[in-house]
């Protein structure tokens, strides 16, 4: 028992990184701020005219600075220009949904792709000289909330981290770590043992990819953050009482498709030194194209476009070539 619980403290621990945010305090001094909101904070014209005034802006201002008035005012105008062009585009579907005959309120996405290339036929072979129409949420990046009041004191107890959403994530690992821990400690008061069915099953989903995240918490992160990142909640996935939280989970991972249909290998070759190989041509990623050849009896080494594993400089990407070798 003594040992489980210094295991779990050290996890803890270590999920909080707390050497890193120094300036925050400990965990006592996060305890009593835990009540304090933390969001994921995005621009919104309610918040920023509450803080700059009513809608009419004749509310007093005084006591803030210039900058931060600007700043605001921005923000509302940004907003502002959003809310415009999503009633535009609601529009434009509209009338492009009533001359394919079809229901406006039930017109997808790719019905509105499709009725654009079949309306506005273009030579142009580079997709992104073609007409089209996305949702302004999609097209404008999001941008956050004004993360301060008129004083210029901070809503966000993790602000000064420079990545509040970020942080505030790790914060909620280790909470869900303790609540998992209390949920294992009152099973077996009770006599009872962990199951199956209490873990977290993984199979058919995977994290949050690093670009999916930062636009998840809208904060530039490294790759070692991410790193983190996952290396955190994995502690949560391997908690015995893990499927506790399945819901918190499941908000930084994403469903896999899943292929039904059987595939077919390619037949074996020979080449002049009658060494078998496998060549598959036109292999398609995205916008990459390439042909992949495997020899048997190899050297062990690989080139791509002439380089090796350094051509990869996302150190993520270098473990999943490698991953490949090593089943």
């Amino acid at each position: 028992m003594a040992l489980t619980m210094f295991t779990r403290s050290v996890n803890i621990r270590n999920v909080m990184k707390l050497n890193n945010i120094s300036a925050v305090g400990g965990t006592l001094n996060v305890k009593q701020h835990l009540n304090v909101s933390h969001k994921s904070y995005t621009v919104s014209v309610e918040n920023v005219n509450k803080i700059l005034g009513d809608t009419s802006g004749k509310k007093s201002e005084k006591g803030m600075n210039k900058v931060m008035r600007l700043y605001l005012q921005r923000s509302r105008e940004y907003q502002e220009f959003v809310e415009k062009e999503i009633v535009k585009y609601d529009l434009g579907k509209r009338h492009l949904a009533n001359m394919m005959g079809e229901d406006p309120d039930q017109f997808s996405d790719d019905q509105i792709t499709k009725s654009i290339e079949y309306l506005l036929p273009s030579g142009l072979y580079d997709w992104r000289a073609r007409p089209m129409m996305i949702h302004p949420n999609k097209l404008f990046e999001k941008r956050k909330e004004a993360q301060f009041d008129e004083s210029g004191r901070p809503f966000h107890f993790l602000f000064y981290t420079c990545k509040p959403n970020y942080y505030s994530i790790l914060y909620d690992i280790a909470d869900s770590i303790r609540y998992l821990n209390r949920i294992e400690d009152m099973k077996i008061a009770t006599r009872g043992v962990p199951s199956s069915q209490d873990k977290f099953n993984a199979v058919g989903t995977d994290w949050f990819t690093k670009e999916e995240l930062e636009s998840s918490v809208m904060e530039v992160l490294k790759t070692a953050d991410y790193e983190y990142f996952v290396k955190s909640f994995n502690r949560v996935i391997e908690h015995p009482m893990s499927h506790y939280k399945y819901d918190f989970i499941m908000k930084y991972r994403n469903k896999l498709k899943v292929i039904t249909q059987s595939t077919e290998l390619p037949p074996m070759e020979y080449d002049s030194n009658d060494r078998p190989f496998v060549l598959i041509k036109n292999c398609k990623r995205k916008n990459a194209h390439g042909d992949v050849k495997v020899l048997g009896d190899g050297s062990g080494k690989f080139t791509i476009n002439g380089q090796d594993l350094t051509y990869f400089q996302n150190v993520l990407h270098r473990e999943q070539l490698l991953t490949v070798f090593d089943s």
